[in-house]
C-alpha cells in the first residue's frame, strides 16, 4: 500500500497530488433551474484545498432526469458560465475537478419534474427501505428516448470539457437510471435493452460510447472518466453481488480511468452467501485485479480508516467527514489528528458553516431511513 499523500496518476496520464478525493454528495444548493449558486461554488472551494480531486454532487444531463429540487444541471449550454466558475475555484484549491453525470430515472421526485411522470427502463416502481416512502410508477422509456438520453450523456461531457473540468463520473449507483437499466428489478424489458444480464448492460455500454466519443471530439488533453456503482440491491428480483462482479468485469475492459464503489461503510459485507469471508471492497478490488484504479469509500473519519481503505483500493473518497470538517485532509497531512471534528454528524452540522438549503436537507437526512 502506498501512502495517501503520494501523487497518483490515472491510466490516461492525469495526476492527483494525493490519493484522497472528495466524494460526490447531494447539496441541494442550486437554483430551481439547476444553475449553480455562489453558496454552492464557495462550498466546493472550501473543500478543494486538501484533496487530490473533487467529485461534485449529481448534475442532471436532462431535465427529465432531475432527481430533486436544488440539483445541479449540466443539461444546457446556458449553465456553462457558472460551471466554469466551479471548475476554476476547485483548481484554485489545487484539486482536479470532476463533475458527476446523473439521470434520476424512477427515483426522480415529482416536485423536481414539475408533476411529470418519471422515466425508467420499465414501468416498475422503486422499492424503498423506508415503508413511509410511497413509490410512484414510472413510464418505460421508448427506444427513441433511450437514444436521446445516451446522447445527453455525451452532450453533458462536452459541456464539462468546455467548462474546464478535468473529468466526469457516471453515476451508475444508488438505484438511479444507469443502475435501473442493469437491475432485474427495474428492467423488465424484452427488447435489445433488457432480458439477459448482457442485454441489461447495453444501455451502460452505449452511454460510455457516447461519453468517449465526446471526449475524442472536444478534449485537447487527457480527460478522466470514472464510473460509480452500487454492489447490490435488497429486493427480489434485484441486483445481486454476482451481477455486480459481471458489471465490473465489463467495465474494466473499457476506456474508463477508474471505478468507484458506492458503500455506506467500507467494511460492509455482502448479503450474498457466497461472499462472506471478506468485505465487498476487498472482493471488488480482487476482481479488478489491477486493471483499473478503484476508489473505496464509506465512513472514513480517521487516519486508520484511510489506511484500511487503501489496503484494498487505489484511492479513498471522503464524504461526510469533509462536509463537517472542510480542512480534514490538511489536518491529516500535518499530523493534527486531534483537531478532527468528531462525534455525531447530526450534531456536527449545527456548528458547521452551511447554507440554509443544505442545512435543512441534512437535518431531514439524518432523521430518515437511507435507501442503499
Amino acid at each position: 500500500m502506498a501512502a495517501f499523500n503520494e501523487n497518483f496518476t490515472f491510466p490516461n496520464g492525469r495526476k492527483l497530488r494525493n490519493k484522497i478525493v472528495m466524494s460526490p454528495m447531494t447539496t441541494v444548493q442550486s437554483f430551481f433551474d439547476g444553475t449553480l449558486t455562489q453558496d454552492e461554488i464557495q462550498y466546493y472551494a472550501a473543500r478543494a484545498k486538501g484533496v487530490g480531486a473533487v467529485i461534485t454532487g449529481s448534475a442532471n444531463v436532462q431535465d427529465n432526469g432531475k432527481g430533486w429540487q436544488g440539483e445541479l444541471s449540466i443539461a444546457h449550454d446556458d449553465k456553462l458560465p457558472e460551471l466554469k466558475q466551479l471548475a476554476s475555484v476547485i483548481h484554485n484549491g489545487g484539486a482536479q475537478a470532476i463533475v458527476q453525470l446523473f439521470h434520476g430515472g424512477r427515483m426522480s421526485e415529482p416536485e423536481a419534474l414539475l408533476g411529470k411522470q418519471a422515466l425508467s427502463a420499465s414501468a416498475v416502481p422503486a422499492h424503498h427501505r423506508d415503508p413511509k416512502v410511497l413509490s410512484l410508477t414510472p413510464r418505460a422509456m421508448t427506444v427513441e428516448e433511450i437514444h436521446e438520453t445516451v446522447s445527453a450523456f455525451g452532450d453533458a461531457t462536452r459541456r464539462a470539457i468546455q467548462a474546464g473540468f478535468d473529468g466526469v463520473e457516471l453515476h451508475g449507483a444508488n438505484t438511479y437510471l444507469l443502475q435501473q437499466f442493469f437491475s432485474p428489478h427495474s428492467n423488465r424489458r424484452t427488447d435489445a435493452y433488457g432480458g439477459s444480464q448482457e442485454k441489461r448492460y447495453v444501455f451502460i455500454k452505449e452511454v460510455l460510447d457516447s461519453v468517449f466519443q465526446a471526449i475524442d471530439t472536444y478534449a485537447d488533453k487527457p480527460f478522466i472518466v470514472g464510473y460509480r456503482f452500487s454492489p447490490e440491491e435488497f429486493t427480489t428480483p434485484g441486483l445481486s453481488f454476482e451481477n455486480t462482479l459481471y458489471l465490473v468485469n465489463q467495465l474494466v475492459q473499457t476506456r474508463l480511468d477508474y471505478l468507484h464503489v458506492s458503500l455506506n461503510d467500507y467494511r460492509r459485507i455482502t448479503v450474498s452467501d457466497q461472499y462472506q469471508e471478506k468485505s465487498i471492497l476487498q472482493y471488488i478490488h480482487e476482481t479488478i485485479a489491477g486493471k483499473k484504479p478503484l476508489i473505496g469509500v464509506g465512513g472514513i473519519r480517521t487516519r486508520q480508516d484511510i489506511t484500511n481503505v487503501l489496503n484494498h483500493a487505489e484511492l479513498a473518497a471522503v464524504g461526510q467527514q469533509l462536509l463537517i470538517d472542510p480542512n480534514w485532509v490538511q489536518k491529516l497531512i500535518t499530523q493534527h489528528d486531534a483537531d478532527f471534528v468528531t462525534g455525531n454528524f447530526a450534531d456536527a452540522i449545527n456548528y458547521t458553516q452551511l447554507s440554509r438549503p443544505l442545512y435543512d436537507f441534512l437535518v431531514a437526512r439524518y432523521h430518515s431511513t437511507p435507501n442503499i
